[in-house]
């Protein structure tokens, strides 16, 4: 059995999260999603991945390599050109597409192949799945899931007869079109004549294109609902959502990094925590070489990303600092996620820097003792005199 990682989306609806990382390179306990994905397939035995990248392809390429750290093989194909400028642009083919390109330029299809999207956490038991692909002589397998009915409208929904065979596919119906709350989980086994079917003159999608053709032709394609976890990171609340029930340790397998030196507290290497006056209720994680300062409240879960600065009198609540995030003194965040300039709160309103009160939060790399926005105003002043001078 082979793999491929569908990853070439921008992931629009995880920003600001995505302005700087492909949604597959969004991290969980430090590490990206699909880097447990890999980690999966290769504890099944898959060692062959093909991925199909676009949107900053190049910070997926740079971190996973061909694979060697993984004790698996990656291949990448680019989708997009360069311009006589030398500037990279994506031009995505949608996710069939992407696999029709792929087959043409290498023959990489030959085998059953299942195909996942690169922005879930799953613990599938792939072993299963493809039994109960093979017994059924199914050409195109979909695992599913049963959602809330009120939640269909994210989703593929899958219509199934009695066999469990699929009659139907409505690509994010409204709850009102829906014919079924069974929906797909961007998991799918396809056996080589699938790939035969995609055209390669114009972009294809899976959801959109390929399974309403399967199942137009009544082509042996099925349903799998099978009882795994499936944690889809959809949406920048989804991502609040699951960076909490994972601290919690809902998700049986991941488990917290660092060195565990209290109840409920996690660290990373050379951390400094100045204990007069801090509270930490756990489950929180700080990440290496951060400063927590006196009189610091932080409350669980709470993951604090490396080479951050907790100043003296702020209290951090339920909250995702990404990596080198300085809390200024007696600021208080709740229910937050920071990522470089940005912070978004749990209902997913998100603010710049530049419209956020500027004594709440900054880059910890930044040592200067002033605000951008007070250096920018001197600078404005000095320009200013020099013009009237």
């Amino acid at each position: 059995m082979k793999a491929m990682i569908l990853a070439a989306g921008k992931g629009t609806r995880v920003r600001p999260l995505t302005y700087d990382l492909p949604k597959p390179m969004i991290p969980i306990l430090g590490k990206p999603v699909m880097a447990y994905l890999i980690e999966h397939l290769h504890k099944y035995g898959v060692t062959e991945i093909m991925v199909n990248v676009s949107y900053l392809h190049e910070k997926i390429e740079e971190y996973f390599g061909e694979g060697h750290q993984y004790d698996v093989q990656i291949g990448y194909s680019f989708e997009g050109y360069t311009t006589d400028d030398g500037e990279v642009v994506p031009q995505p083919l949608g996710s069939a597409g992407g696999m029709k390109k792929i087959q043409e330029f290498g023959g990489f299809f030959d085998d059953t192949t299942i195909v996942l999207c690169g922005d879930a956490l799953i613990d599938l038991d792939i072993k299963s799945a493809l039994f109960e692909h093979r017994r059924k002589g199914a050409l195109a397998s979909v695992i599913t899931k049963e959602v809330p009915w009120e939640k269909v409208s994210s989703y593929g929904v899958v219509v199934t007869d009695s066999n469990g065979r699929i009659t139907e596919f409505q690509e994010k119906p409204s709850q009102q079109e829906a014919k079924s709350n069974f929906v797909s989980t961007g998991i799918y086994i396809f056996e080589p004549e699938v790939i035969d079917l995609i055209p390669s003159d114009r972009p294809f999608d899976i959801g959109s294109d390929l399974f309403p053709l399967l199942a137009e032709k009544g082509m042996p394609f099925y349903a799998q609902t099978r009882g795994f976890n499936w944690i889809d990171i959809g949406s920048v609340t989804d991502y609040w959502e699951t960076c909490q029930s994972v601290l919690m340790g809902e998700v049986a397998h991941l488990h917290m990094p660092g060195i565990q030196i209290n109840d409920g507290l996690w660290v990373g290497l050379n951390t400094s925590i100045e204990w007069e006056g801090t509270t930490i209720e756990g489950p929180v994680y700080i990440g290496s070489g951060t400063r927590v300062e006196a009189g610091v409240h932080i409350v669980g879960p709470t993951w604090i990303g490396h080479g951050s600065h907790i100043c003296a009198g702020a209290k951090v609540v339920r909250s995702v600092l990404f990596e080198y995030t300085r809390v200024l003194p007696n600021v208080s965040l709740d229910e937050m996620i920071v990522f470089k300039d940005y912070s978004v709160d749990r209902a997913g309103e998100m603010k710049h820097v530049s419209e956020s009160d500027p004594d709440s939060w900054a880059n910890a790399r930044d040592r200067r003792s002033k605000r951008r926005t007070e250096l920018s105003n001197e600078s404005t002043d000095k320009i200013d005199k020099r013009i009237r001078a």
